[in-house]
């Protein structure tokens, strides 16, 4: 997708001040936390160049050290913690809203049939690894995956994001839930996402961003309607109720102050 560039006038930007590279995707709860940032109605310490991407592609970048700071898999971040720092805010954990394992062919899991998932490094990978071994094992992008779903064209994956939430009215089949699963076996909530910043850029610069995104998340909530025009254009789907769903279940207290995620580091 092309990318957007936060409010910074003219003059500031010739003064030299570097652009912060940020990816985030195009789900609502993460337009709901950064759209006031991404506007320039939050200022930030430095001009920012935006790039939307589904969570995979984000969590790719973000191992080839592509992106300043970005919203990525909590399940890929032992693999960059060298490298990045978590940011306090901006991230998505919680309980009761992991990743589904659904059928397109009823609700038992075919342990000869493949399983598709949204991404290597997702934690929906994660989460199904840990829910059961499985060697055949295929990956597609998380709509594609839906839209196959949906079709027959697959018989089993995990959905992620809006589709969660969309499920049942599509006609498809509940195998396991797979957080559900995660909270039973460890009593944690589930570690989806979180913000990371690259640590060459400095401590002070992370602390200033974390506080935008904190700041950008108290404006969201502020505002009377939830749901913009922002949101909408770059949602998957075109539904509000379904949009609204989405930011309420996966916009909480963690979103603002992120608990320990250090949990998939012993998960194997």
């Amino acid at each position: 997708m092309a990318e957007k560039q936060n409010a910074w006038d003219e003059a500031t930007l010739v003064a030299g001040d570097s652009l912060l590279k940020l990816g985030i995707s195009t789900c609502p709860n993460d337009t709901f936390i950064y759209q006031n940032l991404i506007e320039g109605k939050v200022k930030t310490p430095c001009p920012i160049s935006v790039e939307f991407a589904d969570v995979q592609t984000l969590n790719e970048k973000v191992l080839k050290g592509e992106l300043d700071m970005a919203k990525i898999s909590c399940a890929v971040y032992p693999l960059v913690k060298d490298k990045y720092s978590v940011l306090s805010s901006g991230g998505a954990m919680g309980y009761g809203c992991g990743p589904l394992l659904l059928s397109s062919a009823g609700g038992d899991f075919d342990a000869e049939a493949p399983v598709y998932l949204p991404g290597e490094n997702t934690t929906a990978a994660k989460l199904f690894k840990f829910w059961r071994s499985h060697t055949d094992i295929k990956y597609m992008r998380f709509d594609e995956l839906y839209r196959n779903l949906c079709e027959k064209k697959i018989k089993q994956g995990v959905a992620i994001h809006e589709n969660r939430f969309t499920w049942k009215r599509d006609g498809l089949h509940l195998i396991a839930d797979l957080g559900a699963f995660w909270e039973q076996k460890l009593n944690v909530p589930v570690p989806l996402g979180c913000a990371v910043i690259k640590k060459e850029l400095g401590e002070e610069l992370a602390k200033q961003m974390d506080l935008c995104v904190q700041e950008s998340l108290r404006l969201a909530w502020e505002r009377p309607e939830p749901i913009t025009d922002f949101i909408r254009e770059l949602a998957q789907i075109e539904d509000d109720e379904v949009i609204l769903q989405h930011i309420r279940m996966f916009v909480n207290e963690y979103s603002i102050k992120l608990a320990q995620i250090s949990w998939f580091d012993c998960v194997k």
